[in-house]
């Protein structure tokens, strides 16, 4: 990961040895496969008594805390990027694991453009595929060896979620686009995230000949969304939240700011001018002179001192008020981690909500967003002395959140309760109680009004 510096020192670099400051791969894999074990509920009951030592549980399978690990560094990275005006070397064993992780976290947290649906789909192009992520290995795929598994991506994609629920409108894409996208990590007809890298997938024939009669193997594409959904469907993968950056005109454009990313990595718009001639090349010679001189060691700081500079970075970001299309830092703290629900509980018929959670509450503000207009059309229409022909696209929520559940839209239609396993002396304050728990098979309508 480079920036070109305009003032010295130009030599600034600071290495970043991933393998020693994350988790290995095998760690994460520990930790996904027990956090896995969470959701893996055959019955209500199984779930009553999973709930009564639910964070204890969570916590032991230390998920969260790889997540808060890979965002810390990511902050960890932009602080000698921004305020150190520091070249950062990512380095570890692949490059390709959590060198991507990183990388995209960096990007995504620095430049707004990523942050769409197009430049988020074009940071994993560029990063991920281009950049040769094992995604047959780590996926296993194949089901031939558990020893290269690990849900890399699986972890990039909880780490976004993790930013979309903290800044929403700052997301063109929403929290079930990137539901559907981790589901597509495990669909075979997808060539995106099926192979090991692009020569594989390039020379991939029928019968493994490499021969020039074999016939190419014709995969569809994940980003192709009508191949999965229909155009009603796709319309809950665009945050109608989304605060989108304004246009300026060309007398008040600013000159751009430089865009962060790893050495060599395809360009994330194409209207991205060239660079200047010889510039790899004195990039270059600088580099090998510093590592020839040992001047490396004197740009290295201690880790202390890293650490504290750091945390006043990100204490100084989160007192300033938040620029929706600038820099965004999560907050790390403990309760701010969560446990992505809408993947992970979605076929729980007990860890359901109707009518409530986050999706009724973006419902409420979604039909007071469709009255203000209602009203402003109105206002218009008064000033035009004619009618406006209602032009408003239809939103993907109902008007009522109280049929929605927090889970929507992969609500199952039937929700099953059981009386929960609770201790003795717990459930005997609750007799006198009408709850959902002592009634019968429900069936809520999630087809209308």
């Amino acid at each position: 990961m480079y920036r070109t510096i305009d003032k010295p020192p130009f030599e600034a670099l600071k290495t970043e040895d991933l393998s020693s400051s994350l988790p290995s791969l095998q760690e994460i894999q520990v930790a996904y496969t027990k956090f896995k074990q969470l959701f893996l509920i055959d019955n209500s009951a199984e779930f009553w008594d999973t709930d009564v030592k639910w964070f204890s549980l969570l916590e032991s399978t230390n998920w969260l805390e790889i997540i808060r690990r890979c965002l810390r560094k990511t902050i960890d990275i932009i602080e000698l990027l921004e305020v150190q005006s520091t070249n950062v070397l990512l380095q570890e064993e692949n490059a390709s694991d959590l060198c991507c992780v990183i990388s995209c976290l960096v990007q995504i947290m620095m430049d707004s453009y990523c942050r769409t649906k197009l430049g988020f789909q074009s940071l994993i192009q560029k990063e991920w595929i281009m950049g040769g992520h094992a995604f047959l290995d780590r996926c296993n795929h194949l089901r031939q060896s558990d020893k290269e598994e690990a849900p890399v991506f699986l972890l990039f994609l909880d780490c976004i979620w993790q930013l979309v629920q903290q800044y929403q409108p700052a997301f063109e894409f929403t929290e079930t686009y990137l539901t559907v996208l981790s589901d597509s990590l495990y669909i075979p007809i997808f060539s995106t995230f099926f192979f090991n890298s692009q020569h594989q997938r390039d020379t991939t024939t029928y019968g493994g000949s490499l021969d020039a009669e074999g016939s190419k193997l014709n995969f569809l594409s994940v980003w192709d969304w009508s191949v999965q959904f229909e155009h009603e469907a796709q319309a809950l993968l665009n945050n109608p939240l989304y605060a989108e950056k304004p246009k300026l005109e060309k007398s008040q454009k600013k000159a751009s700011r430089f865009k962060h990313q790893r050495q060599l990595s395809l360009p994330l718009t194409q209207a991205k001018p060239p660079p200047r001639r010889g510039f790899f090349k004195e990039e270059t010679d600088q580099l090998i002179k510093n590592i020839l001189g040992k001047r490396i060691s004197r740009l290295i700081t201690s880790s202390d001192e890293l650490q504290n500079s750091s945390r006043e970075f990100y204490d100084s970001w989160h007192r300033k008020p938040v620029d929706l299309h600038g820099l965004l830092l999560p907050c790390l703290e403990g309760p701010e981690i969560k446990v992505w629900a809408q993947r992970y509980l979605r076929w729980i018929p007990e860890a359901q909500l109707p009518g409530g959670g986050a999706v009724a509450t973006a419902t409420n503000v979604l039909n007071l967003m469709e009255d203000v207009q209602g009203l402003q059309k109105k206002i218009d229409e008064r000033h035009r002395q004619a009618e406006s022909q209602d032009d408003t696209e239809a939103s993907p929520f109902m008007r009522n959140p109280a049929r929605l559940s927090s889970l929507f839209p992969f609500a199952l239609l039937q929700r099953h309760s059981l009386k929960p396993v609770l201790p003795t002396s717990v459930w005997k304050d609750l007799e006198g109680e009408e709850d959902l728990a002592r009634r019968d098979d429900e069936y809520v309508d999630l087809g209308g009004d």
